[in-house]
């Protein structure tokens, strides 16, 4: 039996070196797999009906494609693994915050998320769950950006199948929620490509899936926004700010922000999801800027290209849902943007629910459970595009 792991993540190998990790495959464990106890960070990191799991750490990628270390998860089902393994529910989470105390993997789930992913593990899926690279690996994590969260995503179910016991097959699927559900679809546009012959990509799954945020991003500058906005759209503002001077620092957003805007840029690097809210909420986003952000030189190349979600090139169906009372995103955007991707004959399934940003993931399961299950049977659904009965 391997050893078992607390809340506590595993020290960094020497192997996690830049250097070294750019010697390695995308998906290489760097150091053993580390056995889970249920009861570590108050069972808060077992998904119930898990017969096994494993936190590890393995080689991805980060901003500009360079290489980089992410810890994640590995949960496999009780009972025997079918013919060729357990198939796969690669699982991209919302978000937690951008500093290393907020890695899932170490402060666990949410009961929210565990009684989500407990649904997927009963259909028979084994669930991998990436952290995402620089949340607790070294570097900072560049929030939002689509393209290095489907290289962790991919890379992740790599890790996974590198995992002794853990018997997981070649197919897989990604399932996310809010970061996670903009994860998960640009995921689904470059899994094929990330994850190469070795893996066997089916679809994907994404609810509450942030959109066309780059468009807000783009005209923020001082009085714009000019009023104090729900604590959590003050936490995701800030956090994409900070992931942005992180993944971009030649950029120079800190030069367009008061003392107060640096100050608080510094502790969204550091502080988790919840803390953060309080830290932030009252703050006018609008007064934390000294010029426009569009001032700083290349800044809408930049931005564009960091944020936004493809709208073509799909191989294999998604399906998103969506909660028509969701106020954690800008859910217009979301209904924009699932009719700009089935005007573009994107094979998407698209379903609208009478509840919020969180209640969308349960409500969501009646369709999005037989979607997933013809994605691996091999039978594909038909685009389709409309709201639940």
């Amino acid at each position: 039996m391997a050893p078992t792991v607390s809340a506590a993540p595993a020290p960094a190998p020497a192997a996690a070196q830049a250097g070294a990790l750019a010697q390695l495959a995308p998906g290489t464990l760097l150091s053993s797999p580390v056995e889970i106890d249920p009861s570590a960070a108050g069972g808060a990191l077992w998904i119930p009906g898990a017969a096994r799991a494993w936190k590890l750490e393995y080689r991805t990628s980060t901003s500009g494609d360079g290489p980089a270390a992410s810890t994640g998860t590995v949960y496999v089902p009780e009972g025997q693994a079918p013919e060729g393994g357990w198939p796969v529910v690669s699982w991209a989470h919302g978000t937690t915050g951008l500093g290393d105390s907020c890695a899932p993997s170490d402060t666990g789930w949410s009961q929210r998320d565990l009684d989500y992913l407990a649904h997927w593990m009963g259909q028979g899926y084994a669930v991998v769950a990436t952290d995402y690279a620089g949340l607790g690996t070294p570097g900072g994590m560049p929030y939002l950006d689509g393209k290095v969260e489907a290289h962790n995503v991919v890379d992740m179910v790599k890790a996974g199948r590198n995992v002794a016991g853990a018997d997981l097959s070649r197919e897989w699927v990604v399932i996310g929620q809010s970061q996670g559900g903009g994860a998960a679809i640009t995921t689904a546009r470059y899994a094929d490509e990330y994850g190469g012959p070795d893996l066997d990509y089916r679809g994907a799954v994404g609810t509450g899936v942030p959109a066309y945020i780059e468009n807000i991003v783009a005209i923020a500058g001082p009085g714009m926004p000019p009023i104090a906005l729900p604590k959590g759209m003050t936490a995701y503002g800030l956090y994409i700010l900070a992931g942005l001077d992180t993944a971009h620092p030649e950029l120079g957003i800190p030069s367009v922000l008061t003392e107060q805007g640096r100050a608080l840029l510094g502790q969204a690097k550091v502080q988790c999801l919840g803390d953060f809210e309080e830290t932030a909420v009252g703050t006018v986003l609008g007064s934390l800027f000294t010029a426009p952000l569009s001032s700083l030189p290349d800044f809408h190349r930049v931005l564009f290209d960091y944020m936004k979600m493809p709208e073509d090139g799909f191989g294999q169906p998604f399906f998103i849902g969506q909660g028509l009372k969701d106020t954690d995103i800008i859910m217009p955007s979301t209904l924009i943007y699932a009719e700009t991707l089935r005007r573009n004959g994107q094979p998407l399934t698209f379903r609208t629910y009478p509840t919020d940003h969180s209640g969308t993931m349960a409500a969501s399961l009646p369709d999005s459970t037989p979607f997933v299950r013809a994605l691996f049977d091999g039978n594909p659904p038909a685009p389709s595009f409309g709201s639940a009965e």
